[in-house]
């Protein structure tokens, strides 16, 4: 009799499916399942094609001739794509420039300060502008004498002894970095501003009370309550000028000895159509993006050593 009944008890596949449990399977697995599918098709397979592209000389139709590494030889012995590898240094200072700018506003405005919140509002008011847009408005702003040149004039400077901001060399991609820390400096305050009001008040007022000045209260309470964030800011801003595209492209279309590692790239593979060199160029700019994130949290792990729990 037990065993009739056990044996009725059964639900088939079907009917586990309709119930409470197979629903809770199947919707695991659907927001399983969809988002790696949607990773692979728009992620995984194309940089493996990319990969692959980087070991042809092609164009994007006709036909493919197999040439091993030489592409990655070329990414270093040509002198636009190393060049450009070297730009990179301009945009790594400014991203430290802007870092320390971010970090010392983030600082004072964590605490009470009149009109702070209208201030963190237009600093970080830049970050939400579309970067073409931005381009446009810099490549008036820094155009012989417009609106750069007026205000210069205007603090006593003759326009003839200012630079071509755009066309000297020895100034040109400053000026663009400039327009980098400009977006980007407000969303790093953001975040800094986010994670220093997160830290406990009392911290501040028992270090207070033993005497410790605002320096040394930035230097043992909020460095190292907020590295988690501080090591963040620093990978996305040292990732990204690495692979800074929108200032030099728009405002100055790569001429006159601006054009970054993108922007060749962008050359290389739009109008050169040489598409496996530019996936070269990809992979090598991919590789140095991990070298130097390693290198980072190594670093960082090493400064903040002694803060670990």
């Amino acid at each position: 009799m037990t065993k009739n009944v056990s044996v009725n008890n059964k639900r088939t596949f079907g009917e586990w499916l309709r119930s409470r449990d197979g629903q809770k399977v199947l919707v695991m697995f659907a927001f399983l399942i969809l988002p790696m599918v949607l990773l692979m098709v728009f992620t995984y397979i194309p940089f493996a094609e990319m990969v692959r592209y980087s070991f042809y000389n092609m164009k994007y139709v006709g036909a493919r001739k197999f040439v091993g590494l030489k592409n990655y030889i070329k990414v270093f012995s040509r002198k636009d794509c190393f060049g450009a590898l070297k730009l990179s240094l301009y945009y790594m200072g400014g991203s430290v420039v802007q870092l320390t700018l971010a970090l010392y506003l983030a600082t004072i405005l964590s605490f009470k300060v009149k009109g702070g919140n209208l201030f963190k509002g237009f600093m970080f008011f830049p970050f939400l502008i579309n970067g073409i847009a931005i381009g446009f408005i810099f490549k008036f702003f820094y155009t012989r004498g417009f609106v750069f040149d007026t205000v210069l004039q205007w603090c006593g400077f003759e326009l003839d002894n200012l630079p071509y901001w755009l066309k000297d060399r020895s100034i040109n991609n400053i000026s663009l970095v400039g327009t980098s820390v400009w977006r980007y400096f407000g969303q790093n305050m953001v975040l800094f501003i986010g994670a220093i009001m997160s830290v406990d008040g009392e911290l501040y007022e028992a270090a207070m009370l033993d005497g410790a000045n605002r320096f040394q209260q930035f230097k043992y309470i909020i460095l190292p309550s907020i590295k988690t964030i501080f090591v963040l800011n620093v990978i996305l801003s040292i990732s990204g000028s690495l692979s800074a595209f929108e200032p030099p492209y728009v405002i100055t279309d790569g001429a006159n000895g601006t054009g970054t590692y993108f922007v060749v790239m962008h050359e290389i593979a739009h109008t050169q159509q040489k598409v496996g060199l530019a996936s070269a160029m990809a992979v090598v700019l991919l590789i140095i993006i991990f070298i130097v994130t390693i290198l980072q949290k190594l670093f960082f792990k090493y400064i903040f050593r002694n803060n670990e729990q």
